[in-house]
């Protein structure tokens, strides 16, 4: 069940919660560009704000934030400059971060600024849901 969405035109993210409890997923679709990073467009909630990790009420405090990359065809640098801020912030809260699911022209930039070394990537959602670990698949 979705309960925050980010919709820019042809990008959006939906937050959802994952099968084990602390588990956030963020699916990602449509491409990732500057446009989508710094959007001026009218909306009820900013992409900072899905992005966000902080529990709604009654639910566990997150553990896992799994990115879904499964329908974004594209990302630029702006993109990937917000994933990577993001996977700071859930550093600093002590949530793990796992990319899942990426499409070959994002793996490939992933791949070419060699953040696929630094943020772990799961080729499946299941494999990133049952990796507690964080470590890459």
């Amino acid at each position: 069940m979705a309960w925050q969405t980010w919709n820019s035109g042809p990008f959006s993210i939906e937050r959802r919660l994952g099968k084990a409890p602390g588990t956030v997923i963020l699916a990602f679709r449509g491409p990732f560009t500057t446009r989508d990073a710094y959007s001026s467009m009218p909306t009820t909630m900013s992409l900072q704000q899905v992005l966000e990790l902080e529990p709604q009420p009654g639910e566990d405090p997150p553990v896992l934030n799994i990115l879904d990359l499964s329908g974004c065809p594209f990302m630029d640098s702006s993109g990937l400059g917000i994933i990577v801020s993001h996977m700071v912030h859930c550093k600093k809260k002590g949530i793990k971060m796992i990319a899942a699911c990426m499409t070959p022209r994002v793996r490939e930039v992933f791949r070419l600024t060699k953040i696929d070394c630094v943020v772990p990537i799961a080729t499946t959602m299941e494999i990133a849901e049952g990796n507690q670990t964080g470590s890459s698949q």
